[in-house]
């Protein structure tokens, strides 16, 4: 949420931000539009690298290096499982008993928990023990159904979630609707955390999104704000991202740096309106965002930025620029709601 959020200078001002910013917004909705008729995805090959700042600077070389260990899983794979197992907490802890970043429970610790580090001790709530026995565990799956028919990646996660002999037995995922939620799930969100290869899709949902912003445009932004009648209409940062993808049919979480994991991430010189843009002081880590915003193209996006100011057009070409993400509903629908 954007409450610290440094002054800007301001695009434009008064009477004249309100009419060029119409033109401007309305020009670029309907360019949104055109784009996302003609661009047709690119999809990518080769090995897997992680996104810039996906993933925690504690943990990224444990992913990467671990993420390689066999060919059903990659780093963005694994990322994806640790994310949505714990928010990438080392302490977390579930009702279950699940403990650690990647939520080992006991009995399965004891017996996959593997000495990650070597240093003689096998700790659930080390990362560097638990990264390295996520991904053994889920590549001692893949072993189990390495001759079933289908995809060897959809494979070891059925098994990781539904057990192996049910993936066996089925001859691939099993018609479970957990099952098969959980293989999408994974596979989506990992999306989130690679590295694109190729030009990622246009949103279909940008436009609505970018109107929907553009209305909110001189709103008093409120810290916690979600633009209830209660709270006069008004926003804080990610408030307004989340209500602008809500009026185009898409959830997003309520807090910046998870609506960052909501699709992949598109490079500066990539960027398309519609696109979230995020701002930090630690450039290395996604969990540390603090802003957000819409891009409206020419290096402008549609801001609540801080308290005191009202919801206006802001240059994103500042230091703390992170990075931005197109939004799916995919992977909207694939974010945890529990991290």
């Amino acid at each position: 949420m954007g409450e610290g959020w440094a002054v800007r200078k301001v695009w434009v001002a008064g009477g004249v931000a309100a009419g060029l910013g119409l033109s401007f917004v309305m020009l670029l909705v309907v360019g949104v539009y055109l784009v996302a008729g003609n661009l047709v995805n690119g999809a990518g090959g080769g090995s897997v690298a992680l996104a810039k700042g996906a993933v925690p600077t504690a943990y990224s070389a444990l992913v990467q290096k671990w993420g390689n260990l066999c060919p059903a899983l990659n780093p963005a794979l694994l990322a994806a499982q640790l994310y949505q197992e714990s928010g990438f907490n080392p302490n977390a802890k579930s009702p279950a008993k699940a403990e650690g970043i990647a939520q080992f429970i006991p009995g399965t610790w004891a017996t996959h928990g593997i000495d990650g580090n070597g240093d003689g001790v096998r700790n659930v709530w080390d990362p560097n023990d638990a990264i390295p026995s996520a991904a053994t565990y889920d590549c001692e799956l893949a072993t189990y159904v390495k001759d079933v028919p289908g995809n060897q990646t959809a494979n070891m996660l059925a098994s990781y979630n539904a057990g192996a002999y049910a993936v066996i037995k089925y001859g691939g995922v099993p018609p479970y609707s957990e099952t098969r939620n959980y293989v999408k799930t994974i596979t989506t969100l990992s999306q989130s955390f690679a590295a694109p290869v190729s030009r990622v899709d246009p949103s279909e949902q940008a436009a609505t999104a970018i109107t929907y912003a553009q209305s909110k445009l001189g709103t008093p932004y409120l810290w916690g704000g979600n633009g209830t009648a209660d709270q006069g209409g008004r926003f804080d940062c990610s408030g307004l991202t989340k209500a602008a993808f809500a009026a185009a049919g898409i959830t997003l979480p309520r807090v910046a740096n998870d609506q960052y994991n909501a699709g992949p991430h598109p490079q500066r010189a990539e960027l398309l309106p519609g696109d979230l843009v995020f701002f930090s002081d630690d450039l290395t880590n996604s969990r540390a965002i603090r802003h957000v915003g819409i891009y409206v193209g020419g290096g402008y996006m549609i801001d609540a930025p801080r308290t005191g100011a009202v919801i206006r057009f802001d240059p994103i070409d500042t230091p703390d620029y992170f990075g931005a993400t197109r939004v799916t509903e995919d992977g909207a629908k694939a974010l945890p709601t529990t991290v």
